[in-house]
């Protein structure tokens, strides 16, 4: 009798200990997971749906976002207060065209090491461009995200037109998408996604260093 007891106890431990493995492994799938699309790429709304992935670099998606070595589209937009900038106003310095959203989560880790960024290579006229893909989400919606982030630097209300000079006959396939313009205006590096805070860095310090010397003037 007590050696039935043993064993059956012994039967219920080992059942607890699966049931306890499989949760925890569960737990811990879900928990990668999450990370990995954390870091992933966040697709744009009118790809919703579709699986969230980097482009190939061989597929025509890829292709077709190829903007380095390109001079930098021009554009001219309304800040959320309603004042106009254009690229243009930063001609000789090296600016950061960078699109985001409201409802994009990578975008919204990016943006406070934008900010901090900026501040360190003021001294050099970098600039950031925080061009709001999502503009039907309001302008309150924007400047909420915006305020929360900590960002000072100008945020700009797209028309449809400059997506698809940056990001080819459909616009802004991914986001967060960064476009380097050195101080010649020219398009030194081009990311999809989000990347590292290192790599970020590095992608600036290249576009302080080439080109022309800053021009006064700017915003």
């Amino acid at each position: 009798m007590k050696r039935s007891g043993l064993v059956f106890g012994v039967m219920v431990v080992g059942i607890a200990l699966l049931l306890w493995a499989g949760w925890h492994n569960l737990r811990e799938r879900r928990l990668a997971m999450q990370q990995a699309q954390e870091n992933h790429v966040v697709l744009a709304p009118e790809k919703a749906g579709a699986a969230a992935a980097q482009p190939d670099s061989q597929s025509p998606e890829a292709e077709a976002m190829q903007m380095r070595g390109k001079v930098a589209p021009g554009f001219t937009l309304a800040t959320l207060d309603g004042r106009k900038v254009s690229l243009s106003d930063y001609k000789g310095r090296p600016v950061l065209v960078n699109f985001w959203a409201t409802w994009c989560g990578p975008c919204k880790v990016e943006m406070p090491w934008f900010e901090e960024f900026r501040k360190q290579y003021a001294a050099q006229g970098f600039e950031i461009l925080g061009l709001a893909d999502d503009v039907d989400a309001g302008k309150d919606a924007i400047a909420k995200v915006a305020q929360k982030t900590g960002v000072t630097y100008p945020i700009l209300l797209t028309d449809g037109k400059i997506q698809k000079a940056y990001g080819g006959p459909d616009g802004m396939d991914y986001l967060p998408m960064s476009f380097y313009v050195d101080k010649n205006g020219v398009i030194v590096e081009e990311t999809a996604g989000l990347g590292s805070k290192d790599e970020i860095e590095a992608h600036i310090k290249k576009i302080v260093a080439s080109g022309a010397t800053p021009a006064a003037g700017g915003q």
